[in-house]
């Protein structure tokens, strides 16, 4: 969507599925609004499972779903989330002018355009009601509000699909996003709290650029490396960090796998006319055997990588002080102060 830009902060990919039951449920998730204006929106639905989940027992990058049906989708805008769970006057969405839409395998698709003026930290609230008797994608780690509708009320619930991007045609010099992990995600601080180190990046730099986080819990390497739809959401910005290798390492990956998956992510995004800003993999109080993997890695990072890419070293701000540099001072998942100094650091050296 060249001419539609993220509106918000927050995280939303598909890393997991549920089973359908046939039966129609209903679902409300609450994506906070990064800059304010009337704006003709459109929303980015995908039918196609981003990263792997966990072990990937479950889910696994790039597996596709099965059909399912939206039965209709409707928005509330709201500056709070409790009082719009009692509210039932909703803007309803069409796609191609029906209200309805049958969702196919690895399906990426968009509602129709929709006007809507809001002020910068409303809320957009993306209610949807579904049916399907397959796989059907959703977020299990979710970082915003999220609500399903059972026996007459709304409770806390993660199984519903959540719209990839919320996107309006406000004009912005440039398209922004975060490629990662659970660290990119945010998974650290509190929810709904927008205080992630990407968050505080896109408030520090301003609302002259766009910024879409793409970052998943449990993403390794290798899944952006294997050119699937999460690598192509990337290829859709302009200036995208990169930040992997928890996982892949935690997983027990080579070291020389490891290496390839971020090389040729760097690759891809490069030949695709992409500004790639890499960063080393964060200390995650590795073991022994594990820390030498990180170091060699960051190493490779720091000395080969970065002859062909701009490199951003995280480890100075997350890590411990020598020779524990492997340890994360902040925790694993950077908490408040830690993205906090993350976003500083990060924008005293990098020119977004």
């Amino acid at each position: 969507m060249k001419d539609y830009n993220s509106n918000t902060l927050a995280p939303s990919s598909n890393q997991s599925w549920f089973l359908g039951d046939g039966k129609v449920h209903k679902g409300r998730i609450f994506y906070k609004v990064y800059a304010g204006g009337k704006y003709n929106y459109k929303f980015m639905f995908t039918n196609i499972i981003d990263s792997t989940y966990s072990d990937g027992k479950h889910s696994q990058a790039n597996l596709i779903c099965d059909s399912w049906e939206i039965v209709s989708l409707g928005i509330y805008i709201t500056k709070n989330v409790s009082n719009c769970l009692k509210s039932e006057d909703k803007i309803l969405l069409s796609f191609n002018k029906k209200q309805n839409k049958i969702v196919i395998p690895k399906e990426i698709f968009y509602t129709d355009n929709v006007e809507l003026e809001c002020e910068k930290s409303d809320y957009i609230c993306l209610e949807i009601e579904f049916k399907g008797d397959g796989k059907i994608p959703y977020m299990e780690e979710m970082m915003i509000p999220s609500f399903v509708y059972e026996n007459g009320e709304w409770i806390e619930g993660k199984q519903t699909p959540l719209s990839a991007s919320i996107l309006c045609d406000r004009n912005v010099e440039k398209k922004v996003g975060f490629f990662g992990d659970s660290i990119t995600e945010g998974i650290g601080v509190a929810n709904n709290s927008y205080n992630w180190w990407c968050s505080h990046i896109a408030n520090m730099v301003g609302d002259k650029y766009s910024y879409w986080d793409i970052g998943i819990g449990f993403g390794r390497a290798q899944d952006g490396a294997s050119n699937g739809s999460w690598l192509n959401k990337a290829k859709m910005l302009d200036v995208i960090t990169v930040c992997f290798g928890v996982n892949d390492i935690c997983q027990s990956y080579s070291e020389e796998i490891v290496k390839n998956s971020l090389s040729t992510i760097v690759t891809e995004l490069q030949n695709a006319g992409k500004r790639v800003i890499l960063f080393t993999i964060p200390p995650f109080d590795y073991d022994e055997n594990k820390e030498k993997i990180w170091r060699n890695i960051n190493n490779y990072i720091k000395t080969e990588l970065s002859q062909q890419v701009e490199i951003y070293d995280v480890v100075p701000i997350l890590g411990c002080n020598a020779p524990n540099e492997h340890k994360a001072k902040y925790g694993g998942h950077p908490n408040e102060e830690g993205s906090v100094l993350l976003a500083k650091d990060f924008i005293s050296k990098i020119a977004l």
